[in-house]
C-alpha cells in the first residue's frame, strides 16, 4: 500500500465533451484513506469524475494526481466471451510459468514471470471463493458465466492486484441479492482508498464518508449514508428557516418603502398647501421644497437599497434549499377494488426454465419478485405482459397492464417526450399531455426534448410517464429492476410516485430497501419454481 496520506488530488480540473458541453470546471477534490461514497443527481458528472481519476478520460484543464496504483470497475462490464477466467483475472501468464516450472522447465523467463507470486493460483481461488464464485474454475471461458458473475470476476481481478486505490461505479446494478452481499463483504474488508459511486443504500451504509457532488462542487459529510441524510435534514431545516426569515424581512422592507413613499407624498402636498395658503413666502417654500426633495431622494434610495439587500438575502437563502422535486401521480383510473382478480397464473412453464404453479393476484397488491440472476424474473414479467409465449400453462391478466423493462427501450429516441406520450394516449389533447407531464417534472421546454438526449434518470421518468398516462390506464404495473441506474433523488421520486399509484404492482429486483419503502404486501423468490418467502 502507498504511504502517502492523500491518495487522490484533483486541482483546477476541467472537462468538457467534444461537442463543448462542460461537465466540470475549475474543480477541486482531495480524497484521503478510507471508503468514500460519491453521490449526486444523474448528470452531475460522477462517472466522468471516476474515469478522469482512472485515466480513462483526459481532462481539458487542470491535473489529477493519484498516489499508488489505481483499479477501476466501470458501470457496464463487457468482457470478451472467449477469454479464459485466469486471463480475465490477470493471472494467466504467472500461472502458465508456474505450471511449466512444476513440470521441470527451469527457463529464466518462467521465474521472471512468477516473480514473488508463488501462491498466485491459491490467491486467485481464494478470491473467487470470497466473492461466492467457487464453482468457476480458472480454465473456464467468460462466455459461460452470467452478467452478475462477470462483474464479480472484474472485481476479483482488481482485488488480486493488491491495489492502493479502488474506484467502483454502480457496482451492484446487475447483481442479485447473494452477489450483492459478497460485494458488500469485499467492500467492508477493503483497507485502502476507495471511491464508490452508487445509489445502493446498503452499500452506502458501509462507507466512512459521503462526497456530495452538486453544481460542480463536492461537499463532504462524515459517516455513512444515514449520517449524511441526518446532517442534510438539519441543514435543510436551517436553510428553510433562513428563507422564511428572508421572506419576512423582504415583506417588511416593501412595507417600509411603501410607507416612506406615502409619507413623502403627504409632506409634498403639505408644503404645496402651505405655499398656496400663503403660510410661508415663496422663497422659503422653494428652499424647503428643494431640501425635502434631496432628503426624500436619500430616503427613497435607502429604502430601495434595503429592499435590494433583502432580495439578495432571500435569493441566497433559497439557493441553499434543495429542489429535488417530487413526481406527483394522480391517476384515479388506475385504482383496483380490493377483491378484484387482477392476474391469474396457471401451471406456467417459462420459455427459459422456471415454473409457476397456480397463483392469483387480487386488488392493489404489491408483489416483490426476487431470485438469483438468470432465474427467469424478466422472462416471467415478459410472459405476463404477453411478449413471450409460455412453454405450457397460461398467464391471464384481467385488467389493463403495462411493463417497464430493464432496458427502457419502449420510447422512440427520435421523438420528443410529448410525442412519445401522445403515442401511448392518442385521445388526449396536447394541453392535457403537457399538464400531466409537468407532474413527472417535464415542464415547458423540457417536454420538447428528444428522448435520445435525456439522461438515464430523465429517460426513466419519461418512460414511467408514458406507461402511467397510457390509455387505457394501467391497473397492473410490471417493473423490472426499476432502480438500476437511478440516482438517489430519482429513487425517492419513483418511491413517491408508486406510493400514490392505486393499481397492482409486480416488481422484480434486488434493492431490498426500495422494495420495503414501496410497501410490498407479498414476497416471492423465483429459482426453479416460484415460492412465497418471508418479508426481507
Amino acid at each position: 500500500m502507498g504511504h502517502s496520506p492523500t491518495s487522490i488530488t484533483c486541482s483546477r480540473l476541467s472537462f468538457a465533451w467534444p461537442d463543448g458541453t462542460p461537465v466540470l470546471d475549475d474543480f477541486h477534490l482531495v480524497v484521503g484513506p478510507g471508503r468514500s461514497g460519491l453521490i449526486g443527481v444523474n448528470g452531475s458528472g460522477k462517472s466522468t469524475l471516476l474515469k478522469l481519476i482512472a485515466g480513462e478520460l483526459v481532462p481539458t484543464g487542470g491535473t489529477v494526481r493519484v498516489s499508488g496504483e489505481v483499479g477501476y470497475l466501470p458501470q457496464s462490464v463487457a468482457l470478451d466471451t472467449a477469454l479464459r477466467v485466469d486471463e480475465a483475472l490477470g493471472v494467466a501468464v504467472a500461472r502458465r510459468a508456474l505450471h511449466a516450472i512444476e513440470a521441470g522447465d527451469t527457463a529464466d523467463e518462467h521465474f521472471a514471470a512468477v516473480g514473488d507470486d508463488w501462491d498466485v493460483e491459491e490467491r486467485a481461488r481464494a478470491t473467487l471463493d470470497q466473492l461466492g464464485l467457487p464453482h468457476i474454475t480458472l480454465d473456464r471461458t467468460i462466455g459461460e458465466v452470467s452478467g452478475g458473475e462477470s462483474v464479480l470476476l472484474r472485481l476479483a481481478a482488481l482485488l488480486l492486484r493488491r491495489l492502493d486505490v479502488l474506484l467502483l461505479d454502480e457496482p451492484t446494478n446487475n447483481l442479485d441479492l447473494e452477489a450483492r452481499h459478497r460485494l458488500y463483504d469485499a467492500v467492508a474488508a477493503w483497507n485502502g482508498v476507495m471511491v464508490v459511486v452508487s445509489h445502493d443504500r446498503e452499500l452506502l451504509g458501509l462507507v466512512d464518508q459521503i462526497a456530495d457532488l452538486r453544481d460542480g462542487e463536492v461537499q463532504w459529510y462524515g459517516g455513512n449514508l444515514d449520517a449524511y441524510e441526518e446532517q442534510l435534514a438539519v441543514e435543510q431545516e436551517a436553510a428553510e428557516r433562513m428563507v422564511r426569515v428572508a421572506e419576512a424581512d423582504m415583506k417588511r422592507q416593501k412595507r417600509e418603502l411603501a410607507d416612506a413613499q406615502v409619507a413623502l407624498a403627504r409632506r409634498a402636498r403639505y408644503g404645496q398647501k402651505s405655499y398656496e395658503n400663503k403660510v410661508v413666502p415663496r422663497i422659503v417654500a422653494n428652499a424647503r421644497k428643494r431640501q425635502a426633495q434631496v432628503s426624500a431622494g436619500k430616503y427613497r434610495i435607502m429604502h430601495t437599497e434595503k429592499l435590494e439587500e433583502a432580495k439578495e438575502r432571500l435569493d441566497e437563502a433559497a439557493e441553499a434549499v434543495r429542489d429535488d422535486a417530487e413526481i406527483r401521480v394522480d391517476l384515479p383510473h388506475t385504482a383496483v377494488p380490493a377483491g378484484r382478480i387482477v392476474l391469474t397464473l396457471r401451471d406456467l412453464h417459462l420459455r427459459y426454465g422456471g415454473r409457476v404453479a397456480g397463483t392469483e393476484i387480487r386488488g392493489p397488491e404489491r408483489i416483490a419478485l426476487t431470485g438469483r440472476n438468470g432465474a427467469g424474473k424478466s422472462t416471467l414479467l415478459r410472459t405476463i405482459a404477453g411478449e413471450i409465449p409460455p412453454v405450457a400453462g397460461e398467464a391471464v391478466a384481467h385488467v389493463p397492464l403495462r411493463c417497464l423493462p430493464q432496458r427502457l427501450d419502449v420510447l422512440d429516441d427520435e421523438l420528443t417526450v410529448v410525442q412519445n406520450v401522445a403515442a401511448f394516449a392518442p385521445a388526449a389533447t396536447n394541453n392535457q399531455i403537457r399538464a400531466r407531464l409537468a407532474r413527472f417534472l417535464f415542464k415547458g421546454a423540457r417536454a420538447d426534448q428528444p428522448v435520445g438526449t435525456l439522461s438515464g434518470g430523465e429517460r426513466f421518468r419519461a418512460t414511467l410517464a408514458a406507461l402511467m398516462l397510457a390509455e387505457p390506464a394501467p391497473q397492473l404495473l410490471l417493473l423490472d429492476e426499476p432502480t438500476n441506474n437511478l440516482d438517489m433523488a430519482s429513487v425517492r421520486q419513483l418511491t413517491a410516485a408508486l406510493a400514490s399509484y392505486k393499481g397492482a404492482l409486480i416488481v422484480a429486483g434486488h434493492d431490498v430497501p426500495f422494495l420495503r419503502d414501496i410497501g410490498i404486501t407479498r414476497w416471492y423468490r423465483l429459482d426453479d419454481e416460484l415460492t412465497g418467502i418471508d418479508p426481507l
